[in-house]
């Protein structure tokens, strides 16, 4: 019996979460589009590029989708079952509320995993491709290069400075670098008019060296010398304008890595990095929520299935901005910060369960 009852809920519920991800979809393009639409037509930019870019947004607006979706399906096919009484004949029947949404759970877990997957091999790629793109055809320039740079490498002990980075040529202009010891001591300083990055090293370019030898300060120059000891990437000298969110899971941890070792702020991308895997989660827990309330009301199933969807939404978003933004200030720890939606919604909804009909 409960595997028909299980075959009845699947097939009352596929339909509605289809159409509801059209709809969302649908929702997140228009509002894509009309962010710009006229510069598109100050711009004369061509339809089919237009809709170019709109077809690599269509990932990320699925991605996006996907919870909404299963919130408002979830809850509208239990309050539609509510409404005609089939719910109250298969609660009455003996089979509980958890026993019978089970599928939706299950299908909710399903779709987190693969939520995951789908944005690391497939939204991200093409959510990079859309924005440049859109910066393309909208006449957007975006530099890396940056002036009077200052960095921290080899565990604070190597200080970098630079007059200019030329993100071009991934080279450095009036250079000062100076290496400390443990203690704070000066052990050497490397002055430099400019050093350009190859796989060994930064290759210093008409450098003066001082450095202490049996207590006594040598200084040595060199019109070309490569050393192997300066490792601190050309990406820690970029002007910041890398968003996190268009790197993959091993770029963004190496990316977050640098700004570390450079000194620079790193906690609101290793929240972002975070909330790369409690996002994923979102299917579940939504599924989890609107199970345990989406059977408790029976009058005007439409209306209040969007309206609890929109609200538990705004709600379970508000509190992952709030949480982000207490870790990107150092109130929370970047792991917390990212997980407090999550584990706050769980707890909803294991207590919106024991207290569900049954």
């Amino acid at each position: 019996m409960k595997t028909t009852l299980h075959g009845m809920l699947l097939r009352s519920f596929l339909p509605v979460f289809l159409i509801a991800l059209a709809f969302f979809v649908t929702i997140l393009q228009l509002v894509d589009v009309f962010q710009n639409i006229t510069r598109y037509i100050d711009l004369d930019i061509p339809f089919a590029q237009v809709l170019r870019v709109q077809l690599l947004y269509l990932p990320k607006s699925l991605h996006f989708s996907l919870p909404m979706s299963l919130l408002f399906a979830v809850a509208f096919t239990l309050g539609s079952l509510y409404a005609n009484n089939e719910l109250i004949a298969v609660l009455g029947s003996g089979v509980s509320l958890r026993t019978f949404v089970l599928p939706l759970v299950i299908a909710g877990a399903l779709l987190s995993v693969g939520s995951f997957f789908f944005e690391e091999y497939a939204v991200i790629d093409t959510l990079r491709r859309k924005n440049e793109l859109e910066r393309q055809l909208l006449n957007v320039s975006r530099s890396s290069s940056n002036s009077n740079v200052t960095r921290l490498g080899a565990a604070a002990r190597v200080v970098y400075h630079a007059d200019y980075y030329n993100d071009a040529t991934e080279s450095l202009s009036g250079v000062v670098i100076v290496e400390r010891d443990a203690d704070g001591e000066i052990i050497s300083v490397i002055s430099s008019r400019s050093a350009r990055w190859t796989e060994e090293g930064w290759e210093i370019q008409s450098g003066r060296f001082f450095f202490w030898e049996n207590e006594e300060l040598v200084e040595r120059f060199a019109s070309r010398e490569v050393v192997p000891t300066l490792v601190l990437s050309p990406e820690a000298f970029k002007r910041r304008g890398k968003d996190i969110d268009e790197l993959r899971l091993a770029d963004a941890q190496l990316w977050i890595q640098t700004q570390r070792d450079a000194g620079l702020p790193y906690r609101e991308d290793l929240t972002k990095y975070h909330e790369r895997f409690s996002f994923a989660l979102t299917p579940f827990i939504v599924v989890f929520i609107s199970s345990a309330i989406g059977g408790r009301f029976r009058k005007n199933i439409l209306l209040m299935s969007l309206l609890v969807s929109l609200s538990v939404s705004v709600v379970y978003y508000v509190i992952q901005m709030i949480a982000g933004l207490m870790a990107y200030s150092g109130y929370l720890s970047p792991i917390l910060g990212a997980w407090a939606g999550f584990l706050a919604f769980f707890v909803l909804g294991v207590a919106l369960f024991r207290l569900s009909r049954t």
